[in-house]
Parts: structure tokens; C-alpha cells; sequence
């Protein structure tokens, strides 16, 4: 299926890595120019190569920095100042109990995971607006419909993110413009692995026992390929999606048990 997409611009937020590197490839597989960043430089560099390996026509920039701070954004913005396509990330706050954590805490958690998509928003819509063409895809979490106990600062910053752009979204459609969330279940990263550690550790077992019980608690037996998850966006990018917005997207196997 060619999304037609193909030569249009892209800004793929922690793409070094897991979900948002997938996306990444899934674009650059429909010709997509994008644009990569992510804090570490060694792994971004990686992905960067392997896409211009792989798909030797499409450019491929690649932004060292964090984009959950003013200089990462600015950087990336200066590098493609007129994306046709947005796909915002940015990795977890860590697991916790709520009596822990501090202000400092939830403010920097609502930093990169509500306001830091909110100011790439604002600044590219209205130039997708303008050109009549804009696919912007935030990646959450299934949190967002089934509330994680642990994560609850990731849970309070993305339902935050995820209130905004209902409003926001049908406001920017008659423009051409989507604004989409992309809820990950269990994929296998480096997030999951992450946050099954201490779990792990307060049981006694090993952090890839208890993956392995998790997978098969899944309907689905299994957990995602990051691959599957890289598709879901680039049809959400796709030219043909523009009757799509506002809307939460559960990639989790079936786990969430609810019919809305």
C-alpha cells in the first residue's frame, strides 16, 4: 500500500532507539526525509546509518540533544523548520510510589511527556496548516485507558497531553492536519525491560521470568514487535488518513479489556 507520503518531511522525537526508532524506519521505508533525535549519540548514529543504508534516497539528519529541553527542540526545529510530519516522544518517568515523589518530580515529568510535545506542536502546526498537510502522531501509553499504579507520573502527564490535543485536533483537521495518539501496550524495549526489574527483584526471580509471565498473561501470548508499532504510525502519517483525528490507538494486544 504506498501511503503517499513519499518525499515529505518528518521530525521523529527518541528515535535512537525502541518505539520511536521504529516509526523512524517505518517511514523512511514510504520515502519519508526525516529527521532524528535522541540524547544518546552513539545509538542515534547507528539508526541514522542504517537508514540511509537501507533507503539510500531518502535524507536522513540526525540531532544529538534532548528534546525535552529548549536547546533539543531548537535544534531540531532549525534543522527542519517545515515538517510535513511530527511524531512526538520521549521516555518514561520511572516507576514509584506517589508518597515519594516531590514537585520537582511531577514537573519534570510533565516536562517531557505533556509540555515538551504541546511546544513542537505549536511550533509547526500552523505552518502544516498553512501548507495543508500535517500528520501529527504522540506516542503515550496504554496508561492513558488503563491506568499503571506505578507509573503514576507518566499517567497524570500523558492523560494531560492527551486532554490538549482532543480539543486542539478538531481544530487543526479542516486544514488537513491530524493530531493522533498511539497507546503502546508491552513491546519489547528497553522501557519494558526496565520497568520489570524491580518487580522482579521484590519476587526473587529474574526480570526475563517475569517478562516471560507477562507475555503469556497477554491475549496475545506474546509482547509487540516494535516493528508493528512502526507501521501503525506511518499509516497514521499516510495521505490517506486525514479522516483520522483526535483519536487514542491501543497497540497492546488485546489486554485492555473495555470496548470504548
Amino acid at each position: 500500500m504506498d501511503l503517499g507520503i513519499k518525499g515529505r518531511r518528518a521530525i521523529i522525537c527518541a528515535s535512537s532507539k525502541g518505539l520511536g526508532r521504529a516509526c523512524a524506519m517505518a517511514l523512511a521505508n514510504e520515502g519519508v526525509h526525516v529527521t532524528l533525535t535522541a540524547r544518546g549519540a552513539e545509538a542515534l548514529n547507528k539508526t541514522a546509518d542504517e537508514i540511509r543504508k537501507a533507503h539510500p534516497t531518502v535524507s536522513v539528519t540526525a540531532i544529538v540533544g534532548d528534546i525535552t529541553t529548549p536547546a533539543g527542540r531548537e535544534a531540531v526545529l532549525k534543522a527542519c523548520p517545515e515538517p510535513d510530519i511530527l511524531v512526538n516522544n520521549a521516555g518514561g518517568p520511572p516507576p514509584g510510589d506517589f508518597r515519594n515523589w516531590t514537585r520537582d518530580d511531577w514537573i519534570k515529568a510533565i516536562d517531557a511527556n505533556m509540555l515538551t510535545p504541546i511546544e513542537l506542536i505549536k511550533a509547526t502546526v500552523d505552518g502544516m496548516m498553512a501548507r495543508k498537510f500535517g500528520r501529527i502522531v504522540n506516542i503515550t501509553s496504554a496508561a492513558v485507558k488503563a491506568p499503571i499504579e506505578i507509573l503514576g507520573l507518566s499517567n497524570g502527564a500523558r492523560a494531560g497531553l492527551t486532554g490538549f490535543v482532543a480539543g486542539l485536533s478538531r481544530k487543526t483537521v479542516i486544514n488537513n492536519v491530524t493530531i493522533n495518539g498511539l497507546l503502546p501496550g508491552p513491546f519489547v524495549t528497553d522501557r519494558l525491560r526496565g520497568t520489570a526489574k524491580a518487580e522482579a527483584e521484590k519476587r526473587g526471580i529474574t526480570p526475563d521470568e517475569l517478562l516471560a509471565e507477562r507475555a503469556k498473561q497477554n491475549p496475545a501470548g506474546r509482547f509487540g514487535d516494535p516493528d508493528e508499532f512502526g507501521y501503525a504510525c506511518a499509516f497514521l502519517c499516510g495521505a490517506k488518513a486525514g479522516f483520522i483525528t483526535g483519536q487514542n490507538i491501543l497497540l497492546d494486544g488485546g489486554a485492555f479489556p473495555g470496548t470504548l
